[in-house]
Protein backbone atom coordinates (compact mmCIF):
# COMPACT_ATOMS: atom_id res chain seq x y z
CA UNK A 1 0.00 0.00 0.00
CA UNK A 2 1.28 3.56 -0.58
CA UNK A 3 -0.51 6.82 0.19
CA UNK A 4 -4.96 6.16 1.01
CA UNK A 5 -6.57 9.24 1.41
CA UNK A 6 -9.73 9.05 3.28
CA UNK A 7 -12.55 11.74 2.54
CA UNK A 8 -10.09 14.23 3.02
CA UNK A 9 -11.70 18.06 3.00
CA UNK A 10 -9.63 21.44 3.59
CA UNK A 11 -11.20 24.78 3.86
CA UNK A 12 -9.21 28.35 4.21
CA UNK A 13 -11.67 30.42 5.22
CA UNK A 14 -14.60 30.15 3.09
CA UNK A 15 -12.75 28.63 0.29
CA UNK A 16 -13.16 25.01 -0.08
CA UNK A 17 -9.86 23.73 -0.82
CA UNK A 18 -10.53 20.11 -0.76
CA UNK A 19 -13.55 18.41 -0.38
CA UNK A 20 -14.14 14.68 0.83
CA UNK A 21 -11.58 13.53 -1.41
CA UNK A 22 -10.94 9.49 -1.45
CA UNK A 23 -7.83 8.51 -3.29
CA UNK A 24 -5.70 5.40 -3.28
CA UNK A 25 -2.07 5.56 -4.46
CA UNK A 26 -0.40 2.36 -5.43
CA UNK A 27 3.55 1.78 -3.92
CA UNK A 28 6.11 2.79 -6.85
CA UNK A 29 3.73 4.27 -8.88
CA UNK A 30 4.07 7.95 -10.37
CA UNK A 31 1.08 9.59 -10.41
CA UNK A 32 0.08 13.17 -11.66
CA UNK A 33 -2.35 15.57 -9.78
CA UNK A 34 -3.73 17.71 -12.61
CA UNK A 35 -5.88 20.61 -12.52
CA UNK A 36 -6.44 24.78 -13.28
CA UNK A 37 -5.65 27.20 -10.49
CA UNK A 38 -7.35 26.57 -7.68
CA UNK A 39 -8.49 22.85 -8.28
CA UNK A 40 -7.52 21.51 -4.75
CA UNK A 41 -4.50 19.62 -6.37
CA UNK A 42 -1.15 21.61 -4.37
CA UNK A 43 -3.75 21.73 -1.20
CA UNK A 44 -3.72 17.99 -1.49
CA UNK A 45 -0.33 17.80 -2.17
CA UNK A 46 0.45 19.55 1.07
CA UNK A 47 -2.05 17.42 3.28
CA UNK A 48 -0.38 14.58 2.19
CA UNK A 49 3.16 16.06 3.16
CA UNK A 50 2.07 17.27 6.19
CA UNK A 51 2.50 21.10 5.44
CA UNK A 52 -1.33 21.35 5.93
CA UNK A 53 -3.65 19.57 8.59
CA UNK A 54 -7.23 18.30 7.34
CA UNK A 55 -10.24 19.62 8.63
CA UNK A 56 -11.49 16.32 8.50
CA UNK A 57 -10.27 12.51 7.12
CA UNK A 58 -7.62 10.73 7.43
CA UNK A 59 -3.80 10.47 5.76
CA UNK A 60 -2.56 6.75 5.22
CA UNK A 61 1.04 6.36 4.24
CA UNK A 62 2.26 2.55 3.81
CA UNK A 63 -0.47 1.60 5.89
CA UNK A 64 -0.34 3.87 8.96
CA UNK A 65 -2.14 6.11 9.74
CA UNK A 66 -0.14 9.58 9.13
CA UNK A 67 -2.83 11.95 10.00
CA UNK A 68 -1.52 13.66 13.29
CA UNK A 69 2.15 12.60 12.42
CA UNK A 70 4.82 15.63 11.95
CA UNK A 71 6.03 16.40 8.62
CA UNK A 72 9.28 14.58 9.48
CA UNK A 73 7.60 11.81 11.12
CA UNK A 74 6.17 10.94 7.85
CA UNK A 75 9.71 10.57 6.06
CA UNK A 76 8.54 12.25 2.91
CA UNK A 77 10.70 13.65 0.20
CA UNK A 78 9.12 17.10 -0.99
CA UNK A 79 10.53 19.18 -3.93
CA UNK A 80 9.06 22.70 -4.69
CA UNK A 81 9.16 24.56 -7.98
CA UNK A 82 11.70 26.72 -7.40
CA UNK A 83 14.73 24.69 -6.30
CA UNK A 84 15.09 26.19 -2.48
CA UNK A 85 18.78 25.19 -2.65
CA UNK A 86 21.42 26.33 0.68
CA UNK A 87 22.95 29.40 -2.06
CA UNK A 88 25.65 29.02 0.38
CA UNK A 89 26.52 25.10 -0.14
CA UNK A 90 28.11 23.12 -2.90
CA UNK A 91 26.03 20.72 -4.33
CA UNK A 92 27.70 17.81 -2.53
CA UNK A 93 26.21 20.00 0.89
CA UNK A 94 23.13 20.46 -0.58
CA UNK A 95 22.23 17.01 -1.10
CA UNK A 96 23.98 15.99 1.73
CA UNK A 97 21.93 18.07 3.85
CA UNK A 98 19.35 15.67 5.38
CA UNK A 99 21.54 13.49 6.20
CA UNK A 100 24.13 15.90 8.05
CA UNK A 101 20.64 16.75 10.11
CA UNK A 102 20.14 12.81 10.76
CA UNK A 103 23.71 12.82 12.18
CA UNK A 104 24.27 9.90 9.79
CA UNK A 105 28.48 8.58 9.25
CA UNK A 106 30.77 10.91 6.80
CA UNK A 107 31.57 7.72 5.43
CA UNK A 108 27.59 6.91 4.59
CA UNK A 109 26.92 10.58 3.25
CA UNK A 110 29.74 10.41 0.84
CA UNK A 111 28.81 7.22 -0.18
CA UNK A 112 25.00 8.47 -0.76
CA UNK A 113 26.02 11.28 -2.45
CA UNK A 114 28.58 10.39 -4.60
CA UNK A 115 25.35 7.34 -5.96
CA UNK A 116 22.79 10.03 -6.52
CA UNK A 117 25.42 12.58 -8.59
CA UNK A 118 25.80 9.51 -10.32
CA UNK A 119 21.72 9.22 -10.56
CA UNK A 120 20.99 12.42 -11.45
CA UNK A 121 23.86 12.55 -14.05
CA UNK A 122 25.94 15.46 -12.51
CA UNK A 123 29.05 13.48 -11.04
CA UNK A 124 31.45 16.34 -12.16
CA UNK A 125 29.77 19.18 -10.63
CA UNK A 126 29.64 18.10 -7.02
CA UNK A 127 31.47 21.62 -5.56
CA UNK A 128 29.75 23.79 -7.68
CA UNK A 129 27.01 26.43 -6.01
CA UNK A 130 23.46 26.76 -7.36
CA UNK A 131 24.40 29.90 -8.67
CA UNK A 132 27.14 28.01 -11.34
CA UNK A 133 24.25 25.57 -12.59
CA UNK A 134 21.99 25.91 -15.46
CA UNK A 135 17.60 25.86 -13.77
CA UNK A 136 17.40 22.07 -14.92
CA UNK A 137 20.66 21.18 -13.21
CA UNK A 138 19.51 23.12 -9.85
CA UNK A 139 15.94 20.70 -9.79
CA UNK A 140 18.08 18.00 -10.69
CA UNK A 141 19.94 18.82 -7.17
CA UNK A 142 16.92 19.49 -5.65
CA UNK A 143 15.83 15.89 -6.32
CA UNK A 144 18.87 14.47 -5.33
CA UNK A 145 18.44 16.00 -1.96
CA UNK A 146 14.81 14.53 -1.57
CA UNK A 147 16.29 11.20 -2.60
CA UNK A 148 19.04 11.38 -0.31
CA UNK A 149 17.25 10.11 3.24
CA UNK A 150 15.21 7.68 1.02
CA UNK A 151 11.60 8.87 1.73
CA UNK A 152 8.96 6.09 1.70
CA UNK A 153 7.11 8.80 -0.74
CA UNK A 154 8.60 11.80 -3.16
CA UNK A 155 6.19 14.90 -3.93
CA UNK A 156 7.05 17.01 -6.71
CA UNK A 157 4.85 20.54 -6.46
CA UNK A 158 4.72 22.20 -9.95
CA UNK A 159 8.54 20.70 -10.48
CA UNK A 160 9.36 22.34 -13.93
CA UNK A 161 7.22 25.54 -13.85
CA UNK A 162 10.05 27.88 -13.30
CA UNK A 163 12.02 26.17 -16.51
CA UNK A 164 11.85 27.24 -20.29
CA UNK A 165 10.00 24.90 -22.57
CA UNK A 166 12.67 22.79 -23.92
CA UNK A 167 14.52 22.04 -20.24
CA UNK A 168 11.15 20.80 -18.63
CA UNK A 169 10.76 18.56 -21.46
CA UNK A 170 14.29 16.69 -21.45
CA UNK A 171 13.66 17.08 -17.66
CA UNK A 172 10.26 15.13 -18.12
CA UNK A 173 11.64 11.97 -19.44
CA UNK A 174 14.95 12.35 -17.20
CA UNK A 175 12.33 12.45 -14.38
CA UNK A 176 10.37 9.21 -15.50
CA UNK A 177 13.46 7.18 -16.22
CA UNK A 178 15.08 8.31 -12.56
CA UNK A 179 11.68 6.43 -11.60
CA UNK A 180 11.48 3.95 -13.33
CA UNK A 181 15.30 3.12 -11.30
CA UNK A 182 14.26 4.60 -7.89
CA UNK A 183 10.56 3.06 -7.97
CA UNK A 184 9.95 5.40 -5.02
CA UNK A 185 6.12 6.03 -4.62
CA UNK A 186 5.83 9.64 -6.61
CA UNK A 187 3.15 12.46 -6.73
CA UNK A 188 3.67 15.42 -8.57
CA UNK A 189 1.14 18.23 -8.68
CA UNK A 190 0.72 20.29 -12.66
CA UNK A 191 -1.53 22.23 -14.66
CA UNK A 192 0.40 21.23 -17.87
CA UNK A 193 -1.75 18.44 -19.35
CA UNK A 194 1.32 17.10 -21.85
CA UNK A 195 3.30 17.12 -18.67
CA UNK A 196 1.07 14.54 -16.83
CA UNK A 197 0.36 12.21 -20.17
CA UNK A 198 4.10 12.08 -20.76
CA UNK A 199 5.12 11.20 -17.32
CA UNK A 200 2.91 10.01 -14.89
CA UNK A 201 1.10 5.76 -14.91
CA UNK A 202 -1.62 7.67 -13.34
CA UNK A 203 -3.70 10.78 -13.67
CA UNK A 204 -6.07 12.51 -11.33
CA UNK A 205 -7.84 14.91 -12.44
CA UNK A 206 -8.77 17.89 -9.90
CA UNK A 207 -11.53 20.92 -10.19
CA UNK A 208 -12.88 22.98 -7.29
CA UNK A 209 -11.88 20.70 -4.25
CA UNK A 210 -13.01 17.47 -6.25
CA UNK A 211 -11.68 14.46 -8.14
CA UNK A 212 -13.51 14.40 -11.65
CA UNK A 213 -11.52 11.42 -12.96
CA UNK A 214 -8.79 9.00 -12.08
CA UNK A 215 -6.82 6.82 -14.71
CA UNK A 216 -3.91 5.99 -17.07
CA UNK A 217 -3.12 9.01 -19.74
CA UNK A 218 -4.97 6.82 -22.23
CA UNK A 219 -8.12 6.49 -20.19
CA UNK A 220 -8.48 9.93 -19.37
CA UNK A 221 -8.23 10.94 -23.01
CA UNK A 222 -10.03 8.34 -24.70
CA UNK A 223 -12.63 8.16 -22.00
CA UNK A 224 -13.27 11.34 -20.34
CA UNK A 225 -15.73 10.91 -17.57
CA UNK A 226 -16.78 14.35 -17.35
CA UNK A 227 -17.38 17.29 -19.92
CA UNK A 228 -14.32 19.07 -17.62
CA UNK A 229 -11.60 16.62 -18.34
CA UNK A 230 -12.84 16.34 -21.95
CA UNK A 231 -12.55 19.72 -22.02
CA UNK A 232 -9.78 20.05 -20.04
CA UNK A 233 -7.41 17.08 -21.35
CA UNK A 234 -6.68 18.53 -25.07
CA UNK A 235 -7.87 20.64 -27.23
CA UNK A 236 -11.75 20.21 -28.18
CA UNK A 237 -14.69 21.64 -30.14
CA UNK A 238 -17.70 22.73 -27.98
CA UNK A 239 -20.96 22.90 -30.29
CA UNK A 240 -24.36 22.80 -29.81
CA UNK A 241 -26.13 19.72 -30.50
CA UNK A 242 -28.55 20.75 -32.90
CA UNK A 243 -25.92 21.73 -35.15
CA UNK A 244 -25.78 20.67 -38.55
CA UNK A 245 -22.84 18.69 -38.28
CA UNK A 246 -24.58 16.05 -36.14
CA UNK A 247 -27.58 15.41 -38.58
CA UNK A 248 -27.40 12.67 -40.88
CA UNK A 249 -24.72 10.63 -38.75
CA UNK A 250 -26.58 9.04 -36.41
CA UNK A 251 -25.55 10.96 -33.56
CA UNK A 252 -28.16 12.24 -31.05
CA UNK A 253 -27.77 13.70 -27.48
CA UNK A 254 -30.39 15.28 -24.74
CA UNK A 255 -27.23 17.61 -23.90
CA UNK A 256 -27.29 20.98 -25.03
CA UNK A 257 -23.81 20.43 -25.92
CA UNK A 258 -21.38 18.22 -27.81
CA UNK A 259 -17.96 17.78 -27.19
CA UNK A 260 -15.34 16.95 -30.59
CA UNK A 261 -11.88 16.38 -30.29
CA UNK A 262 -10.11 18.52 -33.88
CA UNK A 263 -8.59 14.97 -34.62
CA UNK A 264 -11.95 13.30 -35.29
CA UNK A 265 -13.14 16.26 -37.73
CA UNK A 266 -12.92 14.59 -41.00
CA UNK A 267 -12.82 16.93 -43.95
CA UNK A 268 -13.54 15.96 -47.57
CA UNK A 269 -13.24 17.65 -51.13
CA UNK A 270 -16.51 16.74 -52.04
CA UNK A 271 -20.26 15.78 -50.44
CA UNK A 272 -20.65 12.58 -48.77
CA UNK A 273 -25.04 11.78 -49.43
CA UNK A 274 -26.00 14.07 -46.96
CA UNK A 275 -23.46 12.99 -44.32
CA UNK A 276 -20.87 15.66 -44.74
CA UNK A 277 -21.69 19.84 -44.02
CA UNK A 278 -20.33 22.52 -45.46
CA UNK A 279 -17.37 24.69 -44.57
CA UNK A 280 -15.40 27.16 -45.85
CA UNK A 281 -11.50 27.16 -44.67
CA UNK A 282 -10.70 30.14 -42.78
CA UNK A 283 -7.11 29.66 -41.52
CA UNK A 284 -4.48 27.11 -42.03
CA UNK A 285 -2.05 26.75 -39.35
CA UNK A 286 1.48 24.75 -39.97
CA UNK A 287 2.23 23.14 -36.52
CA UNK A 288 5.35 20.91 -37.74
CA UNK A 289 4.15 17.49 -37.77
CA UNK A 290 0.32 18.21 -37.84
CA UNK A 291 -1.79 20.99 -39.70
CA UNK A 292 -4.42 22.90 -37.50
CA UNK A 293 -7.43 23.91 -39.73
CA UNK A 294 -9.53 26.99 -38.91
CA UNK A 295 -13.48 25.96 -40.43
CA UNK A 296 -16.37 28.00 -40.54
CA UNK A 297 -20.17 26.31 -41.18
CA UNK A 298 -22.38 27.91 -43.15
CA UNK A 299 -24.52 28.73 -39.83
CA UNK A 300 -21.10 30.86 -38.44
CA UNK A 301 -19.81 28.19 -35.91
CA UNK A 302 -16.40 27.84 -35.93
CA UNK A 303 -14.83 23.84 -35.99
CA UNK A 304 -10.77 23.33 -35.63
CA UNK A 305 -9.62 20.63 -37.23
CA UNK A 306 -6.37 19.25 -36.76
CA UNK A 307 -5.07 16.91 -40.03
CA UNK A 308 -1.58 15.00 -40.60
CA UNK A 309 0.95 16.34 -43.00
CA UNK A 310 0.10 13.32 -45.59
CA UNK A 311 -3.23 14.25 -45.39
CA UNK A 312 -3.19 18.25 -46.05
CA UNK A 313 -0.97 17.62 -48.91
CA UNK A 314 -3.92 14.77 -50.16
CA UNK A 315 -6.56 17.36 -49.85
CA UNK A 316 -4.10 20.12 -50.99
CA UNK A 317 -6.46 22.89 -48.82
CA UNK A 318 -5.94 26.84 -49.02
CA UNK A 319 -7.34 29.39 -47.35
CA UNK A 320 -11.11 30.44 -48.70
CA UNK A 321 -11.87 27.23 -50.12
CA UNK A 322 -14.62 25.29 -49.78
CA UNK A 323 -14.93 22.26 -48.26
CA UNK A 324 -16.84 19.39 -46.35
CA UNK A 325 -16.87 17.89 -42.81
CA UNK A 326 -18.03 15.17 -40.35
CA UNK A 327 -17.59 13.97 -37.17
CA UNK A 328 -16.07 10.70 -36.81
CA UNK A 329 -16.19 10.67 -32.81
CA UNK A 330 -18.28 12.65 -30.62
CA UNK A 331 -18.85 12.81 -26.91
CA UNK A 332 -22.26 14.45 -24.81
CA UNK A 333 -22.64 14.91 -21.00
CA UNK A 334 -24.92 15.49 -18.77
CA UNK A 335 -23.52 18.55 -17.37
CA UNK A 336 -21.06 20.96 -18.68
CA UNK A 337 -18.67 22.27 -16.26
CA UNK A 338 -17.04 25.70 -17.11
CA UNK A 339 -12.84 26.15 -16.74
Amino acid sequence: MGIVVENVSKKFGSFQAVDGVDLEIKSGSLVALLGPSGSGKSTLLRLIAGLEMPDRGKIWLTGTDATAQSVQERNIGFVFQHYALFKHLTVRQNIAFGLDIRKASKAKIKTRVNELLELIQLMGLGDRYPSQLSGGQRQRVALARALAVQPQVLLLDEPFGALDAKVRKDLRAWLRRLHDEVHVTTVFVTHDQEEAMEVADEIVVMNKGNIEQIGTPAQIYDHPATAFVMSFIGPVNVLPSNSKMFQGNGFHSASPEVFLRPQDVVIEKDPNNGSTVPARVNRLIHLGWEIQAELILDDGQVVTAHLSRDRFDELNLEPQQRVYVKPKDAKSFPLYYSI
